[in-house]
């Protein structure tokens, strides 16, 4: 049952990898099986073995640049029985990624009927969010490498709600991964966890009265 404060919200705050483009749980798995070996192997690593993890949040947050991740990646995949290079291992990661222009359009009729959008997004590798002009799809733009903070970190909708304006009870968070609208409900902001951009329309409206 929806409260008072879910149809007072009016905000939106996206993900990008995984919403405003394809999977990218299905890109590292395709990179996965490119391998030769266990097509999971790339998402159990950065799941499970801790060097990887470590990579990984250090990554996002900024404090690695792609090329020392690619090199320690290359080296925990090559531990495991992957032979890879590391030259260009996150471009091949994504190459099989492309943009929704479907959810280019969800967003572009949500800021023309007047709901801000904020971008809330993990970096990772170089060259993301080619492609995409991120200005023209956000009104306020979060990258974790250049704040320092990743999700789920509840800091980091924090500050994508102070650039909006906005408080946390105002904004709704979009992202396919659970754990990152269980960062985002901390702080009291609502969650629609994405498969599709018709059915993240249908949530939008239904749950939260947020109609574009």
């Amino acid at each position: 049952m929806s409260s008072v404060t879910d149809k007072a919200r009016s905000a939106v705050l996206v993900d990008f990898g995984g919403v405003i483009t394809s999977s990218v749980l299905r890109a590292f798995t395709d990179f996965g099986a490119s391998l030769g070996g266990d097509p999971r192997l790339p998402l159990d690593l950065l799941a499970r073995d801790q060097p990887s993890r470590i990579l990984l949040t250090d990554h996002e947050c900024g404090r690695i640049d792609t090329e020392a991740f690619e090199r320690g990646f290359a080296e925990r995949l090559r531990v495991h029985g992957a032979d890879v290079s590391a030259e260009g291992l996150t471009a091949r990661i994504q190459a099989g990624m492309s943009i929704d222009r479907d959810m280019l359009a969800l967003l572009g009729d949500l800021r023309a009927a007047g709901h801000p959008v904020a971008l809330v997004s993990n970096s990772f590798g170089t060259g993301t969010y080619d492609g995409v002009e991120l200005a023209a799809v956000a009104d306020a733009i979060v990258i974790s490498a250049e704040v320092g903070i990743r999700k789920p970190s509840r800091r980091i909708y924090a500050i994508a709600c102070e650039r909006l304006g906005i408080d946390p009870e105002e904004a709704v968070m979009i992202d396919d991964l659970q754990q990152n609208l269980d960062g985002a409900a901390r702080i009291g902001i609502g969650g629609v966890l994405h498969t599709s951009a018709a059915d993240t329309r249908r949530q939008l409206a239904e749950r939260f009265g947020i109609t574009a």
